[in-house]
């Protein structure tokens, strides 16, 4: 699968063909200095044209908070196959939680592209006929 990506703005490293892997990281593309409590959306400087059906999901990279003291304020973001103009630009809406910076170039997020979900019509029933897990966060309890 080919995604045309066009470059939003200078200097800015490009992601690059990947096979290994189901995540692609991508980078600030600008230096931003942040106090904790403060909200910003860091550019990424890319645009890109997903295929018809497809979607991108963008997370933070497991070491975005550790290094640089920040969340993606979001959780995640989708980014649906509209969104693909010369200027639409995307970017990591991001949340301080302590003084930082984060440099230009500087890996922040990853994303990965999935198909939509197709439909789905939910049936009402009065038990759905499976043993018990043991409740939320019963993983790995005995």
């Amino acid at each position: 699968m080919k995604i045309r990506i066009k470059r939003v703005r200078d200097g800015v490293l490009l992601p690059e063909k990947i096979s290994k892997g189901d995540w692609i990281d991508l980078r600030a593309a600008k230096s931003v200095v942040l106090k904790a409590g403060e909200y910003q959306l860091i550019p990424l400087g890319i645009a890109m044209e997903l295929p018809e059906g497809y979607e991108a999901i963008v997370a933070p990279r497991s070491s975005t908070f550790k290094r640089g003291g920040i969340l993606l304020a979001n959780s995640i973001g989708i980014i649906d196959e509209s969104y693909k103009g010369d200027n639409d630009e995307w970017h990591f809406p991001a949340l301080a939680i302590r003084d930082t910076t984060i440099m230009v170039n500087e890996r922040i997020c990853q994303f990965r592209i999935v198909e939509h979900q197709p439909e789905i019509e939910f049936e009402v029933v009065s038990s759905l006929g499976n043993e018990n897990r043991g409740g939320l966060g019963s993983t790995g309890r005995a």
